[in-house]
């Protein structure tokens, strides 16, 4: 159901053979647009308590207020973990800390380069907010996982 994978030699992308594949409940292989997905894609897999989780699953829909229409945000993961006696469920974006961050507006070289990561930083806010309330809704936790948490 997800994007599929178009190649960008700028990044570490593929499709991850999971050595635990009960766990995996997707349709198609897992995707990792990056690096940090590679790394989270085997943390789920090696972690004991994740029970399940999938790969771009499903998208949700939400109003980008950038370009004024309705768009599809395709969460990267869904986690089920066990956290002691409790099974907690997650909707997990996976970004590296700088782009979770508004954009430094001070020293900037680039005009271009600032509104781009500005309209990307806002674009992105658009998306956690519906994602926070389609987990909410559903009994589930909408988290940002970054570089900092996968070190």
């Amino acid at each position: 159901m997800g994007l599929g994978l178009n190649k960008n030699p700028n990044y570490h992308q593929g499709y991850y053979n999971p050595r635990n594949s009960e766990k995996y409940v997707g349709k198609e292989l897992p995707i990792y647009r990056s690096g940090l997905e590679l790394k989270f894609c085997q943390f789920c897999d090696k972690n004991d308590n994740v029970l399940k989780w999938a790969s771009e699953p499903f998208s949700i829909p939400y109003y980008d207020t950038v370009k004024g229409k309705n768009r599809q945000y395709y969460i990267d993961f869904v986690v089920s973990i066990k956290e002691g006696e409790v099974l907690k469920n997650y909707l997990v974006e996976v970004k590296p800390y700088k782009q979770t961050l508004e954009p430094n507006t001070k020293n900037r070289k680039k005009k271009s380069a600032l509104l781009y990561e500005q309209i990307m930083y806002k674009n992105n806010c658009d998306k956690w907010t519906n994602a926070r309330e389609f987990a909410k809704q559903r009994g589930m936790e909408f988290i940002i996982i970054t570089d900092k948490d996968l070190a």
